[in-house]
């Protein structure tokens, strides 16, 4: 429901805006003899779209050292717990069995009424 509440004034303004900008210009390729005849919308938010996922790139690459170090720190941890768990294995094995304290709340009874 947030979603919406958030998505909708947004749709409505690119609606908004496609319907104002109709007049088609004419993109050109510079070195190129390439040209492209749309509507001004549609040209401005192709551009803001390509640039969206050039900038999405840029922080998925960014990220990429970060994560690289976390999933080698998963394999150390992951490596680190298997030991802790075989090192407790022998000691409970070196130990034995462990007796009861001697002054355990087992024995406590209560009196007779």
């Amino acid at each position: 429901m947030f979603r919406l509440i958030l998505l909708a004034p947004l749709l409505i303004l690119l609606v908004l805006f496609g319907l104002s900008n109709r007049e088609e210009v004419a993109l050109r390729l510079w070195p190129f003899d390439l040209a492209w005849a749309v509507p001004l919308s549609v040209a401005v938010l192709l551009i803001a779209a390509v640039f969206f996922l050039f900038g999405a790139f840029i922080a998925w690459a960014a990220a990429l050292p970060y994560r690289r170090r976390a999933k080698a720190l998963e394999n150390t941890n992951r490596i680190l717990q298997g030991e802790v768990a075989e090192l407790r294995a022998k000691e409970a094995r070196e130990v034995g069995p462990v007796p009861p304290p001697a002054n355990s709340l087992a024995r406590i009874t209560r009196p007779a009424a």
